[in-house]
C-alpha cells in the first residue's frame, strides 16, 4: 500500500490539525479517501456524502489530472503521487 501526499484546501484544515499537506495510505483515490477521514474525522462531513462518495461541488485532482476524466474514485496511486483536494468555486 501507497502512502502519497494530500494537499487540503484551506476550509478543510481545521479537521486535520491545521495542516495543509498530509499523509495517507491507499492503492487508489478511494483508498486514500477512506484513510484519511479514518484519521481526521472531521473531514468526512466536508469530503464525503452519506453514501461515501465525493460530495458533488469537491474536485480531486492526482498530479493536477481531474479523477472524474480517469478512474475517479479507482484511479490507482502511487507513492510519489499527490492528491489534491479542491471545493468547486461558483459564481460568476
Amino acid at each position: 500500500m501507497s502512502s502519497v501526499s494530500v494537499r487540503l484546501p484551506t476550509v478543510m484544515r481545521p479537521q486535520a490539525n491545521g495542516e495543509s499537506v498530509v499523509s495517507a495510505e491507499g492503492e487508489s483515490v478511494g483508498d486514500v479517501l477512506q484513510n484519511l477521514v479514518a484519521e481526521f474525522p472531521g473531514l468526512r462531513e466536508n469530503l464525503l456524502d452519506d453514501e461515501g462518495s465525493v460530495r458533488k461541488f469537491v474536485n480531486i485532482y492526482v498530479n493536477d489530472e481531474d479523477i472524474r476524466f480517469m478512474e475517479k474514485l479507482e484511479t490507482p496511486v502511487e507513492g510519489t503521487d499527490e492528491v489534491t483536494i479542491l471545493p468547486a468555486v461558483a459564481g460568476g
